[in-house]
């Protein structure tokens, strides 16, 4: 804690260096917060997932047909694209753990509501609420990179965080074919909602980001008239001043972080195209496009995910070294590419695993860098919203996805080509926008070539 810190007054009061702003975070609070974020991410993923790999289930239960439930599924995700948007706002409002903590509880009432759906019209409002669940990554990105940020291999780290995808994934695949003979489907979302209440419970004990009370300390100051007090303290913790113009939507869409914000935002939409279609509808994909029996593809997306899980590991890793920028653009592209391979190639068993676990790895992985950078690539003043904004286009491009899967195969179109023209080539061109993105100097380069030199 430096002097100038301790010394700055506030109405002729001295600032402790007990205030939260000027709070120290302990290497056993960074493994406490980025635990509780893992858990929270791994319970969100599983809740999230577990609607695409039971809708074939579900579908039958209720008798839809294969269009009729993409498009059931495309709905919910309007619903969850409309509540994504409320996240920014409580990021930069509420701040990042109780923010957290309220996503959590938004994901477990999608989860336990989804188990007394009593049609179409029910599901898709209360999967709605699922837009919480998935929302919960954007506040991992934001408060961990507050969090871990005097830490080194800050990217490693969060991808451990990140990898929570393929973890909950994998536990949702995994779950489902050990509880849907003996509970149903109906109670396998019962079982989802409980996890959820963990969560909320170890995360009240987090505490709350120093840069998030500095923001709104210096916001404090400067209402209260002590403009001075306000910029030094803005200054000592490289945020902004509100000026009234860089803040919110104004802040990010502004001259400076306009271009970065659009790519950034398409580059969100298009890879989850991709997602909505490899993975939330991965075993539709895999039982239609490629003859695998739903038992075997519930195994299939078990394998897939423990080899995404390695990818989450190994792009983080990866973006600590080269950049995460170019990380996440070469390996959406990589992925883009073997998701072809594996939809045109032989149906053989070997050949499809492989294939789909390599699609995968190339799918998922990239997100452990980019969420990382999306904290890193926006000022702190705008981190929660630029992140959220980007972000929001998630869900619109799972909508655009699920949409385009269902006009294709309503139009007659197979599911291979259905996959590849909504899935393979959206990827790849997420991976090419990344060009129009901002490069953010990473601290753990200069360290690198310090320890090789």
């Amino acid at each position: 804690m430096t002097e100038r810190t301790s010394n700055v007054t506030v109405k002729g009061q001295a600032a402790s260096a007990d205030e939260p702003w000027n709070a120290e975070i302990t290497n056993k609070q960074i493994g406490y917060a980025s635990l509780v974020c893992f858990i929270a991410w791994v319970a969100s993923v599983y809740d999230y997932t577990l609607f695409g790999t039971l809708l074939p289930v579900i579908a039958d239960d209720f008798g839809w047909t294969t269009a009729k439930a993409t498009a059931v599924n495309t709905w919910a995700t309007i619903g969850v694209f409309a509540v994504s948007l409320v996240v920014g706002t409580m990021l930069d409002r509420f701040g990042r753990k109780n923010t957290l903590i309220l996503l959590v509880i938004g994901g477990a009432l999608s989860s336990g509501l989804s188990g007394i759906a009593i049609g179409a019209a029910s599901m898709v409002i209360i999967r709605a609420f699922s837009g919480f669940a998935v929302s919960e990554e954007v506040v991992n990105a934001v408060y961990l990179n507050e969090i871990y940020k005097k830490a080194k291999g800050r990217g490693f780290m969060f991808s451990l965080v990140q990898s929570g995808w393929p973890v909950g994934a994998l536990l949702s695949a995994g779950m489902t074919a050990m509880l849907l003979p003996v509970v149903g489907w109906r109670g396998s979302f019962f079982v989802a909602a409980c996890a959820s209440i963990i969560v909320i419970v170890m995360a009240m004990k987090l505490p709350e980001s120093p840069v998030f009370a500095a923001i709104k300390e210096v916001e404090r100051r400067r209402k209260s008239g002590d403009a001075a007090g306000a910029a030094a303290l803005a200054a000592e913790h490289d945020i902004e001043v509100n000026t009234g113009n860089n803040l919110g939507l104004k802040g990010v869409f502004g001259p400076e972080l306009r271009r970065h914000t659009i790519s950034l935002s398409l580059v969100w939409l298009f890879s989850w195209m991709a997602i909505q279609v490899f993975a939330v509808l991965g075993t539709t994909v895999l039982v239609e496009a490629k003859s695998v029996s739903f038992e075997s593809s519930l195994y299939v997306l078990i394998l897939a995910n423990a080899v995404g899980f390695v990818g989450y590991l190994t792009h983080g890793w990866l973006g600590d070294r080269i950049g995460r920028r170019t990380t996440v653009m070469l390996g959406f592209l990589l992925g883009g590419i073997a998701s072809v391979v594996m939809l045109l190639g032989p149906a053989s068993d070997g050949f499809v695993y492989m294939m789909y676990a390599i699609t995968l790895f190339f799918l998922l992985g990239p997100f452990a860098a980019i969420l990382f950078y999306m904290g890193e690539s926006f000022p702190a003043h705008v981190r929660g919203t630029g992140a959220n904004v980007a972000h929001v286009m998630a869900p619109v491009g799972a909508i655009v996805g699920s949409g385009l899967v269902s006009v294709l195969l309503t139009a007659g179109v197979s599911m291979t080509w259905a996959a590849i023209l909504a899935g393979s080539l959206p990827l790849m061109l997420s991976g090419l926008l990344m060009l129009g993105t901002r490069k953010v100097d990473h601290p753990e380069e200069d360290v690198l070539k310090e320890a090789v030199a």
